[in-house]
């Protein structure tokens, strides 16, 4: 690789272009490769499923940060003949203490101690090895998490934004959902069942794994197509949008998991927030419940015309679809929403906007459901009103059933932590060192052994106590917030937002795996690209 050695202020500029452009083309094909062979690589069925995408996510990432590091080592080594380092010295004078507040983020500052907690916790946990590499638990110890830490910076820093990457990954995503419709079918097409117990077949699915692993891989999916529908302006986009949003309810839907209320709950809840300032967003938000609905609806009908083939509903999505005036409330939404058409055809000379008057009225509706919810939890367990709910008191009743035994699992995780050293409730003992602590500890009293808590957050509560979870809720939340703030400049990273959104809703109620939570951080990587300049870039 070769530059004049003409110092102009055009040379320089090719030099640094070019520097850029050899980097970012590097981390372009790694995205993609993620973005389109992550998702659908499996080796032996789902027996080794988890390590096969295990090994190719931190293959894909050490092989990308090698070459970029031997690459940057050479053009500095350019730089500096061939222009003094001038190139140089302003990359490590970014990096100087003085320049951290021009430089860093508040959620990259939190994510370097996130990262910094993590680090200590390895190394003061009495299971250093099995901390690092997190083989007792599901292989999120230190190294990989440090490879997330990694990947970000270097995307989000790095990489010059395309919203391509977004159509690679919702092509990718339809490939996954559709495969995960056929097998709701148990027309199993890729011959996975053949290699696992019949008992386990209908909470098996796709590429992906396990129903709830994979609802929570849907719910990303679902959160860039429905989010980027609702705002873009490009026609071809906005039919690739739709029709990937209803092939993303069908497969939430026939995932047949529980996590998929939450995500639902999120993205319904949520996107008026962006969505009921223009009239073309509430619009498409109609739209987008008509459509929820009907798809619904339709899946009824399957489950009745194929009842012998198919694996069926239950819970909530059961009460939906068993639902007798289901129908009238579609045809009611329908009709709203072409009544909403014809409004807004009438009143065309009057703009798009429609104020903030809809968006504040449904902040306070939101308000209103969360105090809602919190006054049946409590009438529901305080109180000791369960009964007056009926069916409802199955996810009302936090009692150590709830969510298949969640409740059970959440209650002796905090009773545990509750007699930890204080160094380890600030720390915890360890990246995915959970499923040891529950042998060591409270392991008679278990009916089977927990590798996780089911529950993400909590997950990094117990294993990097208090000052882990809370960096790294700061990460998500500074993350998710800058990102919003930066949709109506760059429309298309919506999709990235409510992805992070409906993923770390539904995480309350589910594990993180190399499975999801890879695609959960370059999404958000890719967000925060989107968002820096790059002159703030280091």
């Amino acid at each position: 690789m070769k530059f004049k050695s003409d110092k102009t202020k055009d040379d320089r500029d090719i030099f640094a272009e070019t520097c850029s452009s050899i980097i970012n083309g590097v981390i372009s094909f790694f995205i993609l490769l993620l973005m389109l062979v992550f998702p659908l690589r499996y080796n032996n069925s789902y027996i080794d499923i988890l390590v096969i995408k295990y090994q190719f996510y931190w293959g894909c990432i050490v092989l990308m940060l090698a070459l970029c590091l031997v690459l940057s080592f050479n053009m500095l080594i350019i730089d500096n003949l061939q222009n003094k380092g001038k190139h140089a010295k302003m990359l490590f004078s970014r990096l100087h203490p003085k320049n951290w507040s021009k430089t860093f983020s508040i959620t990259d500052v939190s994510v370097i101690v996130f990262w910094i907690i993590l680090v200590i916790s390895t190394f003061q946990s009495d299971y250093f090895y099995e901390s690092f590499w997190g083989n007792e638990g599901r292989y999120s110890g230190l190294f990989l998490l440090t490879l997330y830490v990694a990947s970000y910076f270097m995307i989000s820093r790095f990489w010059k934004a395309k919203e391509w990457v977004l159509d690679i990954f919702l092509i990718s995503g339809m490939v996954v959902c559709f495969i995960g419709i056929t097998d709701y079918f148990r027309m199993d097409i890729l011959h996975f069942h053949d290699k696992i117990a019949s008992e386990e077949w209908d909470i098996f699915t796709s590429t992906i794994g396990n129903i709830n692993i994979y609802t929570a891989y849907i719910a990303l999916v679902l959160g860039v197509a429905a989010a980027w529908f609702g705002v873009t302006r490009n026609k071809v986009r906005v039919i690739w949008c739709y029709l990937c949003m209803v092939v993303g309810f069908f497969a939430i839907i026939m995932g047949c998991s529980d996590n998929a209320y939450l995500a639902l709950a999120a993205l319904f809840g949520f996107l008026p927030l962006i969505l009921f300032k223009s009239k073309t967003g509430i619009r498409r938000y109609l739209l987008m419940i008509a459509t929820f609905g009907t798809v619904v609806q339709c899946i009824a009908f399957i489950n009745q015309a194929y009842a012998d083939r198919v694996i069926g509903l239950d819970s909530l999505f059961e009460v939906l679809a068993n639902f007798n005036g289901l129908m009238y409330v579609v045809i009611g939404l329908w009709v709203a929403y072409v009544a909403v058409n014809i409004w807004n055809r009438s009143n065309q000379n009057k703009g798009d906007q429609a104020g903030q008057v809809l968006v504040y009225g449904w902040a306070g509706v939101l308000l209103l459901s969360v105090l809602a919810v919190c006054f049946l939890l409590f009438d529901a367990n305080v109180a000791g009103n369960a009964k007056r709910y009926g069916g409802l008191g199955r996810y009302l009743v936090l009692d150590d059933s709830w969510g298949t035994n969640r409740g059970y699992i959440w209650r002796k995780s905090l009773e545990l932590y509750s007699d930890f050293k204080p160094i380890h409730k600030l720390l915890g003992h360890g990246p995915d060192t959970f499923g040891i602590l529950t042998v060591s500890k409270i392991r008679a009293e278990m009916p089977q052994r927990y590798e996780n808590t089911h529950n993400e957050y909590l997950q990094y509560f117990m294993t990097t106590g208090a000052a882990g979870l809370i960096a790294y809720v700061v990460f998500l939340g500074s993350a998710i917030t800058r990102i919003w703030k930066r949709v109506e400049e760059k429309p298309y990273i919506i999709g990235c937002c409510f992805a992070l959104i409906c993923y770390n809703t539904q995480a309350f109620v589910n594990i993180s795996l190399p499975i999801t939570s890879p695609m959960m951080w370059l999404l958000l990587s890719i967000g925060m690209a989107s968002c820096n300049k790059r002159d703030q870039r280091i």
